[in-house]
């Protein structure tokens, strides 16, 4: 199943992956060359057609409705204490997810709630792993309220080739965890802040499935 994000994107490159073949068949007889600008064209069309892969996801659930879930695929590589400036401006664990350009893209709702805070901020294009991305980069910070454990913040930071954030969640929106909250196209990452009393119950180096892979899980005390 292909996201509605690559839609164009996937036609374009169609198109281009095609008249490169064509402009070659006709202005040379060398066949090796003809070969050469298939197996090239075929390849980079794959790998456009996965980027924007949308896989089927089984969200895992709790009768106490107390998990957060990954917002994305990818790799943790942050899970530290840190000060949030945006919104809560107060101590906050960050845990961060790295998305390869070969990661699932889709960005999904970590959990339940509704969305009290949205807002897009243009920046620049660091890669997403710099330590300051999360502040200078092109990213979107969306705020999520449970009912019954408050709110957590996940923003979504552009990377070195990510150049277009695309961020569906607005004020007032009922968040379904599992379900979609945006897509960032070519590399980047997702931040999550949880509170300071939240298991974290994922580590450094762990891979994860948007939608799937439990995160965290709230301090039921």
């Amino acid at each position: 199943m292909l996201h509605r994000e690559g839609t164009k994107i996937i036609l374009n490159s169609l198109f281009v992956m095609i008249l490169l073949n064509v402009i070659a068949a006709y202005s040379t007889d060398i066949k090796w060359v003809h070969t050469v600008v298939l197996i090239l064209t075929s390849i980079l069309m794959i790998l456009v057609v996965q980027f924007f892969r949308n896989p089927t996801r089984t969200t895992p659930t709790s009768e106490d409705d107390e998990i957060m879930i990954a917002p994305a695929d990818g790799k943790v590589v942050i899970i530290e204490e840190v000060e949030e400036t945006e919104y809560f401006k107060d101590k906050r664990i960050q845990v961060s997810i790295f998305m390869s350009p070969l990661n699932v893209h889709v960005n999904k709702y970590p959990i339940n709630g509704e969305v009290t805070y949205s807002q897009y901020h243009p920046g620049k294009y660091l890669v997403a792993y710099h330590p300051k991305s999360s502040t200078l980069n092109e990213r979107t910070t969306v705020v999520t309220k449970h009912p019954k454990y408050g709110e957590i913040l996940f923003r979504q930071v552009a990377g070195l080739l990510a150049r277009r954030i695309v961020k569906y969640a607005k004020v007032g929106d009922k968040s379904v965890a599992g379900g979609e909250f945006g897509f960032i196209k070519f590399g980047s990452r997702i931040d999550l802040y949880l509170p300071l009393d939240a298991d974290i119950v994922c580590q450094v180096g762990d891979k994860t499935r948007g939608a799937e892979t439990i995160i965290a899980k709230f301090n039921k005390a």
